[in-house]
């Protein structure tokens, strides 16, 4: 009986770790089951293909979004808009992956002192419904969230 309860156990641990306790509010996108948003320094850029065709996501092959209302580099997503679209933050400028033009990639420093990457004049963004490398759930949404391609155009084409 002791055996059964140890391995009940380990998928609950696992689940708990996965699902966070809480008690951390580091934001970064990097992996270890945290939150996409701020990155830790070494944030990388790069192009990964999926049904969408070439277009950006960072070290961990998570999508990259631009959104339409967003100007000249200049973020226009308020904070209700951040918590669904997390802002790719971190170094500026990050760091450009395989695929990647290095002269389009920048940072704009953002209200609350946060430097934004941006890519051309899209700053960047993760969207909370992608769960795994290669999703792109965001895609299209509300007419105004597109993935971004190497050249720094919007892909407006859906999946």
């Amino acid at each position: 009986m002791r055996a059964r309860k140890a391995l009940f156990a380990i998928p609950l641990a696992l689940g708990l770790v996965a699902c966070g306790t809480g008690g951390n509010s580091d934001t970064s996108s990097t992996g270890g089951g945290r939150k996409p948003g701020r990155t830790a320094p070494g944030t990388e850029v790069t192009v990964a293909d999926v049904g969408l065709g070439s277009i950006l996501v960072d070290g961990q092959g998570r999508t990259l979004y631009a959104f339409t209302r967003d100007k000249e580099a200049t973020s226009n997503c308020d904070a209700e808009c951040i918590a669904v679209w997390p802002a790719l933050t971190g170094p500026s400028p990050a760091t450009a992956g395989k695929g990647v033009e290095r002269s389009l990639l920048r940072g704009a420093k953002q209200s609350g002192g946060a430097v934004q990457v941006t890519y051309g004049d899209w700053p960047l963004y993760y969207y909370v419904g992608d769960m795994a490398p290669g999703d792109v759930n965001g895609q299209g949404l509300d007419g105004e969230w597109f993935a971004v391609s190497p050249d720094g155009k919007l892909v407006r084409r859906s999946v």
